[in-house]
């Protein structure tokens, strides 16, 4: 079984094949399959009402996710599904009078057998899908399976500061996270060591070049510029410069042994930018260790899982 968040199987061959019909719905109870479809409503009681090809199907408020009976779960978690693919493992199904068919369904049971199955097996360096759903000053939270929530905190995002997570995500995309550790089932995330070390960074980088970059920091010294996530350099001070702001610049002097990218802004290109493709230097598996700075740097900025 594949635990993804929320959102990805929706348009798989064997999803569509199991949504679609009454012996499909049937099947999948018989083999304790995870589906998905479209929240389309949320009723007054917080029962999520999900369109099925086939029919109508039900999450009640209990069944909507593990902690709302408890009350460790804000109902906001059920409320802010419509119009969005919730994951659910079938749990009966009732043809009515009319002949229509309703599928009473458990999106908890979806998430209780992720956690025993996926989240509890996962360990610190194991690098994981994660879906970004919402933003909050001081991260970004994410679903890391079956829309079970953990937190990316901002400072974990990129060694280049940021405002903001938008700064850096779009609400609703897929990135790449590290499991910084696992605590009980709670998981820890981080992201920068995914984006590259000083050097590989920098490697893409000529000095001589005009490049595009993003304002990221002013100071009264100069300005920061973020050529990459991982990476900026420090233009000389100019006006009518503000943080957030698209330019481009000339790139004087690349020195690694000080982690340095001596800059110079040539010209302002747009008062905000939008966050770009992210290129990941690592895209799966594990690791153990992790060193951003340079080999003769006195910097020793490192991670260890």
């Amino acid at each position: 079984m594949n635990y993804k968040p929320e959102g990805c199987i929706f348009d798989s061959i064997s999803n569509q094949k199991y949504i679609s019909s009454p012996e499909g719905l049937s099947e999948a109870i018989k083999k304790g399959i995870i589906l998905e479809a479209k929240a389309v409503l949320c009723t007054n009681s917080h029962d999520l009402i999900i369109d099925l090809p086939c029919g109508k199907g039900i999450i009640s408020r209990e069944e909507g996710a593990i902690g709302i009976t408890e009350g460790t779960t804000r109902d906001i978690a059920l409320i802010s599904r419509v119009n969005k693919y919730v994951c659910f493992k079938v749990k009966s199904i009732r043809q009515e009078k009319n002949g229509d068919i309703t599928a009473f369904l458990s999106r908890k049971a979806a998430q209780e057998e992720c956690i025993e199955e996926y989240i509890s097996k996962i360990t610190p360096g194991d690098i994981i899908d994660a879906r970004t759903t919402h933003f909050e000053k001081f991260g970004s939270f994410v679903d890391i399976g079956c829309g079970i929530p953990s937190l990316l905190p901002i400072d974990s995002m990129s060694v280049s500061r940021i405002s903001y997570p938008s700064d850096r995500f779009k609400t609703g995309q897929m990135i790449k996270v590290i499991v910084k550790a696992n605590e009980n089932n709670k998981i820890f995330l981080t992201h920068k060591e995914l984006l590259g070390t000083w050097g590989e960074n920098a490697n893409c980088f000529k000095a001589g070049e005009t490049v595009p970059g993003i304002v990221r920091s002013i100071e009264e010294y100069g300005i920061f510029v973020e050529l990459a996530p991982n990476l900026a350099g420090l233009a000389e001070p100019k006006d009518y410069v503000s943080v957030g702001q698209s330019v481009s610049v000339y790139i004087k002097a690349i020195l690694p042994d000080k982690m340095k990218v001596k800059l110079i802004i040539v010209d302002v290109c747009s008062e905000k930018t939008v966050p770009s493709e992210i290129n990941y230097f690592i895209q799966s598996g594990h690791i153990d260790h992790w060193r951003y700075s340079t080999e003769n740097s006195p910097k020793n900025i490192i991670t260890d899982f």
